[in-house]
């Protein structure tokens, strides 16, 4: 009986090695002339990674040190090549004809659908076309007073810890972010600042950390395996949670809109968006660009909103409390930009306008400089539906190219000194002459993030809120900065903080 159930099982694995084999044999003939580890049959390279996010970013960085800009990676049937060299990821990231997502996008699509995020092709294109107006400079100069609006509440919870031990703020910052992208996307309140154990607050964090965890479980890839285990039981219930909600919102939503339609007509409508007289939610424009005859289904709506929620979540929450990190640290740095907030709002307690955050200039330099060291997403995918010749090597239809702006982004040869944290680096004068891709935090090309302005004004806008109320310190200056990749790029400790209430000279500290 032993001796026929092992007779089974290797039948079994020569037959899966078989399949394997016939599938990716075209990929397997080019990518063998790549440099990269030595494979096992089956498996690829699947042990040179660990099964979690702690040393995944340590385990890509060795193979780029080993191997080279042009490196390849198995992991079970997938190919990964990984591209470190500007002019090498220029030819796919700027090009029109690769615009697929790799193999990670497919796991946020129950989530997400087919959004602007995981779409492609003329679907992409399409909503693309339609979105972008929704970030014109007139509507994001409306979303500042839903930033200082929960500022406020922002900085009534960080006061608990004012000249006290040092604390964890990634989930006042995470919430904080949660409750702007709800108001922004969907129109609604969801308090998670005041209730982060609302089902709301606890299906978004959960379903992210699911589909990271999946990435890191081969076993779980497969759809079916995923909905039999643990995982998919939870996964169903988060996407139920969000979307309802969503579902809800904009159905209701939708009505309120058709009436007022039929009323005033699009044009009056339009004039409201772009003038002063409101401010709408992209939820809410993008119901009239359906309602002009843009053919976005309920779906369709539905799907964009859950993208802006991901996207505009976790992503800004990483910016903005990486650079409170990396200001509590440089203590110099950190007083210029108090100096140069001074210089702009003077003694004051008024909320910082749109005109004003385009006035931080330094402040600025400061987010970019820590999106360079610790960009928000650290790498990203794209998959090939056709060839592509690179420095002589043809990368095969069906492969996932791989960008790691982590990497990328401490390059000697483009950011000398790497490792310093140096703002001035984004100087006009300086950025001149340096490569456009070697710096890519919200991507590049015809894929690039959308909503960057918007990210960068909210970043903006709530770093000055902080420094203005309380003074940033670390208790060990000199301590490292560990992280890992989840969705996003996370410290692996936390990010801890020490806060002193700030002293103005003939105010008091704006609230």
């Amino acid at each position: 009986m032993i001796t026929l159930v092992l007779s089974f099982i290797l039948a079994a694995v020569l037959a899966l090695y078989m399949l394997m084999r016939a599938k990716t044999k075209y990929m397997m003939q080019f990518s063998e002339k790549i440099p990269g580890p030595k494979l096992l049959p089956i498996l690829g390279n699947i042990f040179q990674f660990g099964s979690g996010t702690e040393a995944y970013l340590n385990d890509l960085e060795r193979i780029v040190a080993e191997y080279g800009p042009i490196s390849r990676v198995w992991l079970g049937p997938q190919l990964f090549i990984i591209l470190t060299e500007p002019k090498y990821i220029e030819v796919v990231i700027n090009s029109i004809k690769y615009i697929d997502k790799g193999l990670t996008y497919t796991f946020l699509v129950p989530w997400m659908g087919l959004g602007l995020l995981t779409s492609t092709g003329e679907k992409w294109k399409k909503h693309r076309k339609i979105i972008t107006p929704t970030f014109h400079f007139k509507i994001l100069e409306k979303y500042v007073d839903v930033f200082n609006k929960n500022g406020l509440i922002l900085l009534e919870r960080l006061s608990s810890h004012v000249n006290g031990a040092e604390f964890d703020v990634r989930n006042y910052i995470a919430t904080y972010a949660l409750d702007i992208i709800s108001e922004t996307a969907m129109g609604v309140t969801v308090n998670a600042q005041q209730d982060n154990s609302s089902e709301f607050v606890k299906a978004v964090k959960n379903i992210s950390d699911i589909i990271m965890l999946r990435n890191f479980k081969p076993w779980i890839h497969p759809d079916f395996l995923f909905n039999l285990s643990s995982y998919g039981k939870l996964s169903r219930h988060c996407l139920s949670v969000l979307h309802n909600m969503t579902g809800y919102v904009i159905s209701t939503r939708k009505k309120e809109l058709m009436e007022e339609f039929k009323l005033r007509g699009s044009q009056t409508i339009e004039e409201d968006i772009y003038g002063a007289k409101r401010r709408l939610a992209f939820l809410d424009m993008l119901i009239l660009s359906s309602l002009e005859g843009n053919k976005l289904t309920d779906k369709d709506i539905r799907d964009e909103v859950n993208t802006f929620i991901f996207e505009g979540h976790d992503t800004t929450a990483s910016g903005i409390s990486f650079s409170l990190w990396a200001l509590a640290k440089h203590q110099d740095i950190q007083e210029k930009v108090v100096c140069e907030l001074d210089s702009i709002l003077g003694d004051s307690d008024r909320d910082a306008q749109f005109s004003d955050l385009q006035e931080m200039k330094y402040l600025e330099q400061v987010i970019k400089e820590t999106m360079r060291l610790y960009p928000s997403v650290p790498i990203f995918l794209r998959k090939l539906d056709q060839d592509v010749e690179i420095d002589g090597y043809t990368i095969p239809i069906g492969t996932n190219v791989t960008f790691i702006p982590y990497i990328l982004h401490r390059n000697p040869e483009h950011f000398p000194d790497p490792e310093k944290f140096d703002p001035d680096r984004f100087l006009q004068e300086n950025c001149a002459g340096r490569h456009p891709y070697c710096y890519i935090p919200f991507s590049a090309g015809p894929r690039n993030c959308i909503g960057q302005r918007f990210a960068m004004l909210e970043m903006k806008a709530t770093l000055c809120k902080v420094l203005r109320k309380f003074k940033l310190y670390l208790s060990n200056p000199e301590e490292k900065m560990d992280v890992k990749v989840e969705l996003v790029l996370k410290p692996k400790k936390g990010i801890m903080l020490r806060i002193e209430p700030r002293k103005r000279k003939n105010a008091a500290s704006a609230m």
